[in-house]
């Protein structure tokens, strides 16, 4: 049986019978029959659809970079707002909480720390708590799985929209599971209710959800892309190309420096678990090195559960440095409003990572730094846990 979604429970429920009720949500806010919460909240007997809010990449998820913002707008069939929350606030505000008396959350988290959606939903509980509004977060699988826990953790003073509060970069968590942490454990203090999945199990990835895989977002259009993620994303901090510009983002990595045959076999070389490194050369439309063709390689997980996405993005960095020493570097700021720190330090969550790239330090060392950190972080998830 397919896992029961926390919205199909919600809209089962009756709970929004006598609400204005805005929805946070985007394309992969859909059931099990691909029907649309928006659609289904617009039908539902004695509630009124009240305003839509998109979270980055907008509602439609119809723009492609960082930093691109979406304007508000009006939704042309169902005739209520658009209310953009990637745009000159992130947070809702007293306008256009103005007709809501219940904010229902329902985005589709990638389990890693600097998915943005995730910091959304953030500023829509601190939202929802300064105005006196319910907020409900409806519960979707974390397609990469909830057992493990992964990379650096962030450190204070590192705050970002890609990085509000000291998690790992691999997480492990639901998105409910983290609404619950950070408003309890982060002092953010909502009227939070959570709608929890129904036959969801930690070890369970996307593909054994019974559910059908919709993009999250326009570079993450596969359940495959959501394996590598946690640790090419860290390529949005370098001038190697992720591959946007592709149909394969963040599972092909590439450089006009490198030749692929080289480097893939160094990688495989490594012996890193549950994965291939197959060469591969191509040609972004966009982005990094458009219309320049890439040597590089397509990341082929073949063991998931044993497969370590963190440390392989840092091994992959540090390989791309070694093939071109006078060519690879640090992509300067702006980067997700950060107009001063160098990307690759917000991703991460503190200069350490970039300090140990560029020590020398091998991957497998730097992952063996994170282990205490993650450890306590999971120890202090576990009273937030669901499932």
């Amino acid at each position: 049986m397919p896992v029961t979604l926390g919205s199909e429970r919600l809209l089962a429920s009756g709970r929004l019978t006598g609400q204005r009720v805005g929805l946070v949500c985007n394309p992969a806010s859909v059931d099990q029959h691909l029907g649309h919460i928006v659609d289904r909240v617009a039908r539902q007997a004695g509630a009124r659809l009240a305003a839509i809010f998109g979270p980055q990449h907008g509602f439609r998820s119809d723009v492609q970079d960082n930093m691109i913002e979406t304007a508000h707008t009006e939704d042309a069939v169902r005739r209520v707002p658009i209310y953009s929350l990637y745009s000159e606030t992130r947070e809702p505000t007293a306008a256009m909480l103005r007709d809501v008396d219940l904010l229902v959350i329902d985005l589709q988290d990638v389990g890693v720390r600097i998915y943005t959606y995730i910091y959304t939903m953030a500023n829509c509980l601190k939202a929802a708590a300064r105005h006196g509004i319910k907020a409900i977060v409806c519960d979707r699988p974390n397609p990469i799985g909830g057992i493990q826990v992964e990379g650096p953790v962030l450190v204070k003073g590192h705050e970002s929209f890609v990085g509000m509060y000291p998690i790992p970069m691999r997480h492990g968590m639901t998105i409910a599971e983290l609404a619950r942490l950070f408003n309890d454990e982060f002092g953010i203090g909502a009227d939070l209710e959570v709608v929890a999945m129904e036959g969801w199990r930690r070890d369970m990835y996307f593909d054994e959800t019974g559910r059908t895989w919709i993009m999250s977002s326009p570079n993450i259009p596969t359940f495959d892309t959501t394996l590598v993620y946690p640790g090419t994303v860290l390529f949005e901090g370098t001038n190697v190309s992720e591959a946007r510009g592709t149909t394969r983002p963040f599972e092909l990595v590439g450089a006009p420096w490198v030749v692929a045959e080289r480097f893939a076999e160094a990688m495989n070389r490594s012996g890193l678990p549950g994965v291939f490194f197959r060469p591969v050369v191509f040609e972004p439309t966009f982005h990094k090195h458009a219309q320049q063709p890439c040597g590089g390689c397509q990341i082929h997980v073949l063991d998931r559960r044993a497969f370590r996405a963190v440390e392989a993005g840092v091994a992959l960095i540090e390989a791309f440095r070694a093939a071109g020493p006078d060519r690879f570097t640090w992509k300067p700021p702006p980067y997700e409003y950060e107009h001063e720190r160098i990307p690759i330090d917000v991703l991460a969550g503190s200069t350490e990572l970039r300090e140990q790239i560029e020590g020398g330090v091998p991957a497998r060392t730097i992952a063996r730094s994170w282990e205490e950190p993650t450890e306590a972080f999971v120890r202090l998830r576990e009273r937030f846990l669901l499932y």
